[in-house]
């Protein structure tokens, strides 16, 4: 199962890469965007949790990948030093 979400990982990122990171950095930046790689679908919300949902409820069976706009990473972890 893991290479699967692997699989699905790379799919989108590629497909974020070639097709859509030139369009949505431009209008939906700090945005998160949910990319279904099988159909190509992709889906914008405000939070991670509204992208990942408009993805489930288009493709329910499907898994999907989130990236937030314009980062490296969907969501940063860390401590601040004091």
């Amino acid at each position: 199962m893991s290479q699967d979400f692997d699989q699905v990982a790379q799919n989108a990122e590629r497909i974020y890469q070639s097709k859509l990171r030139d369009v949505l950095e431009r209008t939906h930046i700090d945005e998160f965007v949910a990319i279904e790689p099988e159909s190509g679908d992709y889906f914008l919300g405000r939070t991670l949790s509204q992208a990942i949902g408009a993805a489930r409820k288009a493709h329910p069976t499907r898994l999907a990948h989130a990236i937030r706009v314009g980062h490296k990473a969907a969501l940063h972890f860390g401590a601040s030093i004091r």
